[in-house]
């Protein structure tokens, strides 16, 4: 008796053991794709012949891992099905679980690392599930907008209780292994070298009777112990904080509990159903669709970053030229990633805050006890502040972050390219200035290029590295390679007035401006967007960014791109800017700020703030929420095909990508292509032409118009 497919192998060892081994050929890792999913079935009928069996075991044949869960890219296709479709698909699948739970002898999962969504489904369906220390085990379904459909809303309630059950699956997080053996979810922790024998020790345990493992499997198929009013209690009062946690566009968390809820007092067919329906629900929604598509891009991120990097080597020192806010959060995120940097300033005033921010940002760490007070003295004792160039030649990364004026900048680099070595790469943290443009005058433009980080720099994932005219590609690569080093995921942009992220900004700030200028409430506005998803509405979002700030970036932006992006005449930014409303950093701005007791800024209106507005205020139009998301919306989906249009990245994914990380786009709506394919491009250009007539200049481009006209999607 024996089974070898092209993913799973069944091995027989003495004493009339059995041994599953899952191991997908010509890959690294694990997956339950179709042809997986086929064989697990076909393995089934094979086994269940082999009447003389006396115990599993279950294994993977990966060093990488158990199993990482579902193929995410198969499931767009079932998505796109019915409900009726899906819930046939995915009891198909629940039968095949439910027989290998049902093979009548002990059954034990070797879990030697991540066993992810249906990864963890097919260890809950073991007796017993053994792991080596480096295994997590998680239920991340609710990350894409939908909810375990494999037994994970049955069986992990009946093997560590609703609560924690609730706990695993709403929050979508994954536990290691010295976590979820307190959990009960896994029975114990072994060395990977000695993870099979102690699985046969269990198995010879159970065989022996000294081990009641048809206990665990009548657990898990029987109704819950809560009665009714404990049901109510457990799942009631779950629902409505999880709905308070999780907000009204991500309704999965919450039909997670309802689904458990519902398979509570239920046996595990029965209560399958219930989980069967909400899958097929959820898989229906926008949500899900979206949520799967920023997975799906992700992964698309670091296949990119891994291929460009893979003959890279690392940064092993670094360096900083501006010790200020920007500066200190890039020469923290060096540091405490394992990276030592020198940071560089004129004064020893700005040295001073630049250190000041990095020991603020660690000391938040240890107040959280994610990091130990050593901890935090090493990192620190890794960013060595200095006034001079003298220690710049052992360096083989520098990252300018000087104030953003490009005669400023550029006679830095002129000075640093002095000081370091011929091999050194030299980066700008410029947010809008051009990277061709600042290479002038450098004796080595081919090690130059952009490397923009987003504040607050240990905050937000993106960096967006900028390839000017002269970039090599090897320097590109050691770019990407140093914002992998710090834990940030980098996309390569092509050299322009603001790259990808601030670019497509922009025209989004000119749309509140226009809807300013006809008589809108600032604050309406900010609530319409951030009911959209936003954040932050427009208003609070320039505060927070600093007004100074903006105007000055809107004249590059303006001299670059002048269709579109400069005003015909003084804007209510210019004049917020004149008054000396810079927002969080003076506590002036379209909104005052005062400190909370943790320090951190509340906001609040001062009606003066109307009265600078007024002169602004050109007319007065009637709009709802659909026309203010329109006016915000279209521009930047607009200036998003144009950065398409214009290779300024290579794909629709970056461009949303870059958008989540870098501004915190709705990841519910996955970023402005997706959402213009969601609403659909013929109805978004009526809606355009419409406010053109009014001068707004939100009109499609003619690729636009042609995607249009034919009915295609940029997906």
């Amino acid at each position: 008796m024996s089974y070898q497919g092209q993913a799973f192998r069944l091995e027989k060892l003495p004493n009339d053991i059995l041994k599953v081994v899952f191991d997908i050929k010509d890959a690294s890792t694990n997956v339950f794709n179709a042809l997986a999913l086929k064989e697990l079935g076909e393995m089934l009928e094979v086994i269940r012949k082999e009447t003389s069996t006396k115990g599993l075991l279950f294994t993977s044949g990966k060093a990488s891992g158990f199993v990482f869960g579902a193929d995410v890219t198969e499931f767009l296709g079932h998505f796109k099905k019915t409900e009726e479709e899906m819930k046939t698909w995915i009891a198909g699948i629940n039968k095949i679980f439910n027989g290998y739970e049902d093979l009548p002898y002990p059954k034990v999962a070797l879990v030697n690392g991540f066993a992810l969504g249906g990864g963890c489904e097919i260890a809950l369906t073991m007796d017993y599930r053994l792991a080596t220390p480096k295994a997590a085990m998680g239920l991340p379904e609710t990350k894409l907008g939908i909810i375990p459909g494999w037994g994970g809303t049955v069986r992990l309630p009946r093997l560590i209780g609703a609560d924690h059950a609730i706990e695993w699956i709403t929050g979508a997080k994954h536990y290691k292994a010295e976590e979820a053996i307190k959990f009960g979810a896994i029975d114990g922790i072994v060395e990977d070298a000695k993870l099979e024998e102690a699985g046969l020790k269990l198995l010879e345990r159970a065989i022996k009777g000294e081990l009641d493992w048809k206990a665990r499997v009548s657990q898990k198929k029987s109704p819950l112990k809560l009665d009714k009013i404990e049901s109510a209690m457990t799942f009631d009062g779950s629902k409505a904080f999880v709905a308070g946690m999780a907000g009204p566009n991500y309704p999965a968390p919450v039909r997670a509990v309802e689904v458990m809820q519902k398979g509570a007092r239920l046996d595990r067919d029965a209560a399958l159903i219930f989980e069967h329906e909400g899958f097929a629900a959820m898989g229906q929604t926008k949500t899900a669709e979206c949520l799967t598509q920023v997975f799906l891009g992700d992964q698309y991120l670091k296949k990119v970053s891994k291929k460009m990097t893979k003959d890279t080597k690392p940064t092993t020192f670094g360096a900083v030229l501006g010790a200020g806010i920007m500066g200190g959060g890039i020469a923290y995120q060096s540091a405490s990633t394992g990276v030592p940097v020198l940071m560089k300033d004129i004064k020893h005033e700005q040295l001073d805050l630049g250190m000041n921010e990095a020991s603020k940002l660690l000391n938040k760490e240890v107040e959280r006890k994610k990091m130990t007070s050593e901890r935090m003295a090493k990192v620190i004792s890794q960013i060595t502040p200095t006034l001079s160039y003298a220690d710049f030649g052992a360096t083989n990364f520098v990252v300018e972050a000087v104030v953003e004026n490009e005669k400023v900048k550029k006679s830095v680099l002129l000075d640093v390219e002095k000081a370091v070595g011929p091999d050194a790469v030299l980066a700008s943290n410029t947010s809008t200035i051009s990277i061709t443009k600042l290479a002038e005058g450098l004796a080595r433009p081919e090690k130059f290029c952009g490397m923009h980080f987003f504040n607050p720099v240990h905050r937000m994932p993106l960096v967006e590295i900028i390839r000017g005219a002269k970039s090599s590609p090897e320097t590109i690569a050691t770019a990407v390679n140093y914002a992998n080093q710090m834990g940030k995921t980098p996309i390569v942009v092509n050299d322009c007035a603001g790259f990808l992220v601030n670019r497509i900004l922009f025209p989004y700030f000119k749309g509140f401006v226009h809807l300013i200028e006809d008589g809108v409430d600032f604050q309406k506005i900010d609530k319409v967007m951030e009911k959209f998803g936003w954040p932050m509405g427009p208003a609070y979002l320039l505060d927070v960014v600093g007004i100074d700030t903006g105007v000055h970036a809107s004249k590059i932006m303006a001299d670059a791109f002048p269709d579109r992006m400069a005003y015909k005449s003084k804007n209510v930014l210019e004049t917020m800017y004149e008054n000396k409303r810079f927002g969080q950093k003076n506590n002036l701005g379209f909104y005052e700020y005062e400190l909370d007791k943790k320090g951190k800024p509340q906001k609040k209106v001062n009606p003066a703030v109307y009265e600078l507005i007024k002169p602004m205020v050109k007319r007065t139009v009637e709009v709802t929420d659909e026309q203010i998301v329109e006016r915000m919306m279209i521009p930047m989906i607009i200036e998003s095909s144009r950065c398409l249009e214009d290779k300024i990245v290579e794909s629709p994914v970056e461009v949303d990508m870059g958008l989540l990380l870098g501004l915190g786009f709705p990841p519910f709506r996955a970023g402005t292509l997706k959402y213009a394919d969601t609403i659909g491009l013929k109805k978004l250009e009526e809606a355009s032409k419409k406010y053109h007539e009014i001068g707004a200049m939100y009109e499609f481009t003619p690729f636009m118009k042609g995607l249009a006209a034919e009915n295609k999607t940029y997906y």
